[in-house]
């Protein structure tokens, strides 16, 4: 078996929880929701019914707004573990009984994950093809609701831009997109002093070997301010949309949620709802269109919109090949395809592996050690490599893989890399980039 395959099987059992797993062993020691869906698309290479199983324990914990919660907490783990914890959120309202959750959301990958453990079934064999799709008959539904759930309490003007109301709900926390509507923020007594004990413990630097790998104490007060903001109006989503201090239209997440409703047009079809698939494709459509809205010309890439302003978020990161990753019109994606592999990103000469990094080489704010500030992560990477080969780019994105795969053959699973240093930071094991290995070995392209 190659060696690089056999360590990602290691880190997923590894990480095992039963029906979950966690994305690492120390450091996130709770389900996560997106990672639970990068996560299947790896179990699907190795049991195609555990891989169900993952998505099926995730949406254990949905809302019954139609949520899906950013973590599923485990009951298990020692209190302080991570933080904030499951008491910090004050959701008991809000999560099905028996669980505890946050109270925000992260992108919506996990149609895209469940077609995908589809199509390796199918290769496996009619037998467990039939299983799978039986369980897809039980959790279309709930796709389908945590969709709506975004497209109306996310998106009440139907603007088909996705806002969030946390960083930590785009899943790229840390990135410079956040730097100017969190410095808006007024934190009043919450900006004192860090010796006053206002911020909340931070396991996390006991994780990591660098504390500047991490989010700084002051970005963590303002995480945590949000959160407050967010239990002071029990999570009303009508409220937090309209008075709420952090708001923006997130053009990454929007286009992960693009890709998600064609998965789920297929899904749809799969259960035989051919009308609910026209309206989830009508629904990427519409998602397509918005981001045609977003595009700066001049600067060749999709921008956010803080929505408290009105104004575009300029920094330059990979969520401005969002286009690419939704699926845009051939010129376009030719041209998002040059600044890929241009100097500013993937072709930047200083880096170790040509592969995108979270932030452009060139922007102001990027640092290759900081937390979704310029490391590379491969998720991220399977994702462009994904709106590559749905554009209709397979050498580009053989070429991105190729790479991809040479990186982890070299740093191992770990949670991100330095692109310039080329040395493994956050965890080593982590769950998601053992995924999309196992995934992209399986791949032929």
């Amino acid at each position: 078996m190659d060696e690089l395959a056999q360590r990602a099987i290691g880190v997923l059992w590894g990480n095992d929880r039963g029906p979950w797993t966690r994305p690492s062993p120390r450091l996130y020691p709770h389900q996560w929701s997106w990672d639970a869906g990068f996560v299947a698309m790896g179990w699907a290479q190795l049991e195609p019914m555990r891989a169900v199983a993952e998505l099926s324990s995730l949406l254990r914990a949905q809302w019954p707004t139609g949520m899906v919660p950013q973590i599923v907490f485990d009951l298990n783990v020692a209190q302080g573990a991570y933080e904030p914890g499951p008491n910090a959120w004050a959701t008991a309202r809000h999560a099905p009984p028996g669980t505890a959750t946050s109270g925000i959301c992260q992108p919506p990958i996990h149609a895209v994950a469940l077609r995908r453990i589809r199509e390796v079934a199918a290769d496996l064999g009619a037998d467990l093809l039939h299983e799978v799709d039986d369980a897809i008959v039980d959790l279309y539904p709930r796709l389908a609701r945590w969709h709506r759930w975004l497209r109306t309490a996310r998106d009440p003007d139907g603007s088909g831009l996705v806002t969030i109301l946390h960083p930590w709900e785009s899943g790229l926390d840390n990135s410079p997109r956040w730097d100017e509507p969190l410095a808006a923020i007024d934190l009043g007594a919450d900006a004192g002093d860090p010796e006053d004990g206002l911020l909340p413990p931070r396991p996390d630097l006991t994780y990591v070997a660098d504390p500047a790998e991490r989010p700084t104490d002051l970005d963590y007060r303002r995480y945590g301010y949000l959160v407050d903001r967010l239990i002071a109006v029990d999570y009303d989503q009508a409220a937090a949309m309209a008075t709420h201090p952090f708001r923006v239209a997130d053009v990454w997440f929007s286009a992960i949620l693009a890709l998600a409703d064609d998965a789920l047009a297929d899904l749809a079809t799969v259960v035989g709802r051919p009308s609910e698939a026209r309206a989830h494709r009508a629904d990427a459509a519409h998602t397509r269109t918005a981001l045609d809205g977003c595009w700066d010309p001049g600067l060749e890439r999709a921008l956010d919109i803080d929505r408290i302003t009105g104004e575009p978020i300029e920094s330059d990161t990979i969520a401005g090949f969002a286009p690419l990753v939704a699926g845009c019109e051939p010129d376009r994606a030719a041209l998002l395809v040059d600044r890929l592999f241009g100097p500013s990103f993937a072709g930047a000469p200083s880096l170790a592996w040509a592969l995108p990094p979270s932030t452009a080489v060139d922007d102001k704010a990027f640092d290759g050690r900081g937390y979704w500030r310029g490391p590379q992560w491969a998720p991220m990477t399977w994702l462009l490599w994904t709106g590559l080969r749905n554009a209709g780019h397979r050498r580009s994105a053989q070429r991105l893989r190729a790479t991809a795969l040479e990186q982890l053959r070299t740093t191992g699973c770990c949670e991100y890399v330095d692109p310039t240093a080329g040395t493994p930071l956050g965890s080593d094991a982590q769950s998601w980039t053992a995924a999309v290995a196992l995934d992209w070995l399986a791949t032929d392209d």
